[in-house]
């Protein structure tokens, strides 16, 4: 019995052991994968892939969510995942960033349970604001938002001068989508995950001063598509 019971402990022993911050940095490493895999979907099906790409190739930054979550009109309550990812002035295209979205609604014209969402920031100005720790949408007047997709007439045009220009996929097809009130949050945490140690927004972002190769084919993705 007593040799029954160490060679139970010896086999407890020898299993592969997941360190919490490896199952962190794969967590977090799975939402890069699905940023990219959302960002090829926005710029190469539906019906306003010409107007997603074109506000891409002239960000200065993008914010992709690529699944925000809740069943009915109403996207909110638990929101969803997000990464930042800026460009230098060369076109050059950081890794990403980690943010949450939620604490507020995201209303969709049309009833869906899932989409994906996007944000060009368009200016040096909409992206000091979104870098801040938390960042309400629609709260800063002196910035201009706009979003493009099914059912919003003129709407690209009407984004032409916007700081920040969204635009929503669901099922395939854009949809109309207004992020006023969603609050979008960094998570320092997810970066000391990612990247081996904590770095803010900026300096991931702005600064380019951390870099994690699981992030080149997203890095990769948005040279293809937002190469000017």
């Amino acid at each position: 019995m007593f040799r029954g019971m160490m060679l139970a402990i010896g086999l407890l022993f020898s299993l592969p052991v997941v360190s919490l911050p490896a199952a962190a940095q794969q967590e977090e490493q799975a939402l890069v994968d699905r940023a990219t895999l959302a960002v090829q979907e926005l710029m190469t099906t539906g019906d306003m892939t010409q107007d997603a790409v074109g506000f891409l190739q002239r960000a200065r930054a993008v914010m992709v969510c690529p699944r925000v979550f809740r069943a009915g009109f109403i996207l909110g309550g638990e929101g969803g995942s997000c990464v930042l990812v800026g460009r230098d002035g060369a076109g050059s295209w950081s890794s990403p960033a980690f943010y949450g979205l939620g604490s507020g609604s995201v209303g969709l014209q049309i009833g869906v349970q899932d989409a994906m969402v996007a944000m060009m920031i368009m200016t040096d100005r909409g992206l000091q604001a979104v870098m801040d720790s938390q960042f309400k949408v629609g709260a800063d007047a002196s910035l201009a938002l706009a979003t493009i997709g099914g059912g919003i007439q003129g709407s690209t045009t009407a984004a032409a001068g916007a700081d920040i220009v969204a635009i929503a996929k669901a099922r395939g097809l854009f949809a109309g989508v207004t992020l006023s009130g969603s609050v979008l949050s960094y998570r320092p945490e997810s970066s000391r995950a990612y990247y081996g140690r904590e770095h803010s927004a900026r300096q991931i972002v702005v600064a380019m001063e951390a870099h994690n190769p699981g992030s080149d084919p997203l890095r990769a993705m948005l040279l293809r598509y937002g190469q000017r």
